[in-house]
């Protein structure tokens, strides 16, 4: 989870599209443990951070397994008959596996990977999109005792190698045949790489098996000694290694985060902790499981026992949303941004009667809300205008989430505080996360009964949170990453003594120990007036109030004001093009009079809400949106600036000439 928050997340290309075709539719390893480098003892020698805590270690949890994979065996046998995982099936209607079913395949497959010499911690990358055989091939490794290496299927072919190369990785479960090419392409850069195994496709007979192949390799195995996976599970320790999760941050190479199997029990621990998720809860899963916040979604499912209905398609998700009809279901900002935007713009579009029964319910719910939260009464005609608003307005809303989806859950970046409002409204309420891959993506929530808007809650119970004298926020609990792998300096830079986590965000604590992220650390700017600028925070306001915008990114570090490069959403300029009878290919319309007239609005409206050193005075617009093959974006889809100032140098230097 996170809000600008997070350290080093990943999620991919598909989240930003997800953002589009949802808003669209609801508007219509570490070194040796015993060798002390130079840059450990420094870390020794620091004192131990202090500052203002919120949170307890001590917290009382609901019991559970030792390990995840402990825990995957004792849901199956606790709960066998109930229902698991769905999938889609080609005609459009769903399998939904039950835990013994679930835990059956898993098995199989683990006892493949044994039969394949898998050992203790050793590494089996997946490379695939969110579907139930991720989600199976994930288990199965857990079972084997082995450490999943997970992949963006839309990583590169450079980041691959490295990523399969650095981590070690012997086996890797490839989701089809484009997938398993990156591999194989480059398989004298891989030299621990022995075996590929195909979810769609089949073997050669040679390097390449299929997942029937791997799986009756397994039967084999378990013919022979039944109790081979059990044997496994059992000999496998809290801090054996569970996931290596590679960061692709905005600069720099990946960073492999070791995460242990203890990590994850206490994330599904938290998470019951906190009654967030409840065993007859239905999730809808679509996000990366490459990412972290998937993972923590994983482990309350084993924890709980809830069942998740899987497809990471994103032109699917709102043809399959009335079907599952989910009660909770996890989300990025930018899609609910895009429900925002494209409600409101059909609701203006509308006019007339309809655009005033539309801003007169979300006008009346929030006001009513704030009064109920605040203890104030709301008046006697309260519940008469909550009545009249859903039955107008927000029933329509929710029936195309299933009509009874019970709460939302945001991470990996900043949610606008209009936007959660908007949606608390509608009666969808969203509630805001916190944390890195780093500490195994949830360190602080906002709980279902104490809903404040711009604040990612309390930290979760165990955790500990602290703001250091510089303002960073430090993170301390069983859900702090064991280490980089194979970059002990970094570690010493990240570890802090005392077991904090240096999570490089900046925030502050309100008096009931609610966390507020306000920045990244290294993000801050200052001008050549000596002032700082958030430039992320920034952004992030921008994209609430631009339809068009895709990024917005400041530039203003030595300089006497600040200035925007904006790059567009092509399918927003497609649509407003239209709109409008413009003619022309995306670059043309993107330097058009009108497009630039529709930004100066927003930009308008964004400097209104900015202190006066803060305000964007002068803008570009970008005539291609940013991409992360041109190394602008990361696989989750945050702005490496530096690589766009350089790449757009010229247009920058323009807007300060004669400064």
């Amino acid at each position: 989870m996170s809000s600008t928050h997070e350290h080093a997340e990943d999620i991919e290309h598909e989240l930003e599209h997800a953002g589009r075709d949802v808003g669209e539719s609801f508007a219509d390893a570490v070194g040796e443990p015993d060798v002390q480098d130079e840059a450990a003892l420094r870390a020794d020698a620091r004192a131990e951070p202090e500052g203002p805590i919120s949170g307890s270690l001590d917290a009382a949890l609901p019991p559970s397994a030792p390990t995840l994979s402990q825990l995957i065996l004792d849901r199956i046998a606790g709960t066998p008959d109930n229902p698991a995982f769905g999938s889609p099936n080609p005609d459009g209607s769903w399998r939904v596996r039950t835990w013994q079913e679930a835990g059956g395949e898993m098995t199989r497959l683990a006892a493949g990977l044994l039969a394949l010499g898998l050992q203790p911690e050793e590494r089996v990358a997946i490379a695939s999109n969110t579907r139930v055989e991720w989600v199976l091939a994930d288990g199965a490794v857990m079972l084997a005792g082995g450490a999943n290496t997970t992949i963006y299927p839309s990583t590169g072919e450079d980041d691959f190698a490295y990523i399969v190369n650095d981590s070690e990785t012997r086996f890797l479960i490839a989701e089809d045949q484009s997938q398993a090419d990156k591999a194989l392409t480059q398989l004298a850069a891989l030299p621990s790489l022995e075996r590929i195994v195909l979810i769609e496709g089949e073997g050669d007979g040679d390097r390449v098996m299929s997942w029937a192949e791997l799986a009756a390799l397994g039967d084999t195995r378990l013919a022979e000694d039944p109790g081979a996976v059990t044997q496994a599970v059992a000999a496998i320790r809290p801090d054996s290694l569970a996931t290596l999760i590679y960061t692709s941050g905005t600069t720099g190479r990946p960073k492999g985060v070791m995460l242990p199997q203890s990590n994850w029990v206490f994330q599904g621990r938290s998470m019951q902790a906190l009654e967030v998720v409840r065993p007859d809860d239905v999730q809808f899963l679509w996000l990366p499981l490459a990412h972290s916040f998937g993972k923590v979604l994983l482990s309350a499912a084993f924890q709980v026992g809830f069942v998740s209905y899987i497809d990471g398609r994103v032109p699917k998700i709102v043809e399959n949303l009335p079907v599952v009809r989910p009660t909770i279901m996890a989300g990025v900002p930018r899609i609910f941004e895009k429900i925002y935007q494209g409600a409101n713009a059909k609701a203006k579009a509308g006019g007339g009667a309809k655009a005033k029964i539309f801003d007169w319910a979300f006008a009346a719910s929030t006001e009513i809300k704030a009064k109920q939260r605040a203890g104030l009464s709301a008046g006697p005609m309260a519940p008469a205008r909550m009545a009249t608003a859903n039955k107008l307005v927000f029933s329509k809303i929710q029936a195309l989430t299933g009509g009874r989806m019970r709460v939302m859950i945001s991470g990996s970046a900043a949610l606008n505080g209009d936007v959660a409002r908007w949606f608390d409204a509608a009666g969808l309420p969203i509630i805001e996360g916190y944390g890195l891959t780093e500490n195994s993506a949830a360190a602080c929530v906002v709980r279902p009964d104490d809903l404040v808007f711009g604040s990612v809650g309390q930290p979760l119970p165990g955790t500990q949170v602290m703001i250091a004298s510089d303002g960073e926020v430090l993170l301390k609990g069983p859900h702090v990453m064991a280490g980089y792998w194979n970059l002990p300096e970094v570690n010493a830079e990240t570890l802090l003594p005392g077991g904090w986590l240096a999570t490089g965000d900046i925030g502050e604590l309100d008096d009931k120990g609610r966390l507020k992220i306000t920045d990244r650390k290294k993000d801050l700017v200052k001008t050549s007036g000596g002032k700082y600028i958030a430039p992320g925070q920034i952004a992030a306001q921008f994209k609430v109030i631009s339809a068009l915008a895709s990024n917005l990114v400041v530039h203003a570090a030595d300089r006497n004001f600040a200035t925007a490069l904006i790059s567009l959403d092509p399918e927003a300029v497609e649509k407003f093009a239209a709109e409008r009878g413009l003619s022309g290919d995306f670059a043309a319309l993107s330097q058009s009079a009108e497009v630039r007239a529709a930004l100066q609005e927003d930009v308008d409206t964004l400097n209104s809400q900015l202190n006066r050193w803060e305000t964007i005075k002068k803008f570009a617009i970008l005539p291609r949106d940013l991409s992360e093959e041109a190394g602008e974006l990361t696989a989750s889809l945050k702005v490496k600036r530096k690589a766009v100032e350089e790449h757009f140098a010229d247009l920058i230097e323009a807007m300060y000439a004669g400064e």
